[in-house]
């Protein structure tokens, strides 16, 4: 039966590969974000791609203006006659040299990774759990796995999410909401672009794949690539003083 899927952050990288995918099986799909435009040409975009005609609809989000989120939600629900499936890709990304520097940005990021991001679930996980369960699937890191040199501040932001994303699982997976927590390595998105690409590096494609199954599953805690289970599994048991001298 076809999905009626929500996509924050979905005119881009990752979220936007999804999106296609999702569309190309026949799921129905609202896009939020923050450029009208943007959003009107990938929901076109997505429109062509279904195999059967559908409108694709958007809506204005911001992750960093939370007066935005509920009037998304309803929107969204509006829209779509009720949605199911709400899937958050968004978020913002500096270096670890990049956010020492600059602590105005370090600040934004803190709260819009962190702050905005539960405050946003916190809304969709009220709807959903009115209409006794859904899916919120949101992308975390493996950066929030362990505190690591090269993404203290990243990592932070992501480490807390993915917490509240296991508390809600334990919480409410038996009403009915079904939490999925992604964790994507490296993806070679405009996010990235620059840096040095490390091993098990993944393009916007390949996670996609493993996030619709994710979905279709109901997968609590996914790794993409799945490769990173088994590299942060070994990151997670090194010892503190070992972790002190590797670079990872």
């Amino acid at each position: 039966m076809p999905l009626n899927v929500v996509i924050l952050g979905g005119t881009k990288g990752i979220g936007r590969a999804l999106a296609r995918r999702l569309a190309a099986r026949g799921d129905r799909v609202h896009l939020l974000g923050r450029d009208v435009e943007d959003l009107a040409r990938c929901a076109a975009d997505l429109q062509a791609r279904m195999p059967t005609p559908s409108p694709v609809t958007f809506s204005v989000c911001d992750l960093e203006r939370p007066e935005t989120f509920a009037p998304a939600v309803s929107a969204a629900a509006t829209e779509l006659g009720g949605f199911d499936t709400f899937v958050v890709t968004a978020g913002l990304f500096a270096t670890q040299p990049q956010l020492e520097a600059d602590r105005a940005f370090t600040l934004r990021l803190l709260t819009v990774n962190f702050a905005h991001t539960i405050l946003l679930c916190e809304h969709v996980r009220s709807y959903l759990l009115a209409r006794s369960g859904g899916t919120l699937c949101v992308f975390s890191s493996v950066a929030g796995d362990r505190g690591r040199k090269p993404v203290i501040l990243y990592g932070a932001t992501k480490a807390g999410l993915t917490a509240y994303l296991e508390g809600l699982d334990h919480k409410f997976r038996a009403a009915g909401l079904r939490t999925i927590c992604v964790k994507p390595g490296f993806v070679r998105t405009g996010m990235t672009e620059g840096l040095p690409e490390p091993p098990f590096a993944a393009d916007p494609d390949q996670v996609a794949t493993t996030v619709v199954r994710a979905i279709d599953r109901g997968t609590p805690v996914v790794y993409a690539p799945p490769i990173w289970a088994l590299v942060m599994l070994v990151i997670r048991w090194l010892p503190r003083a070992a972790m002190r001298k590797v670079g990872f």
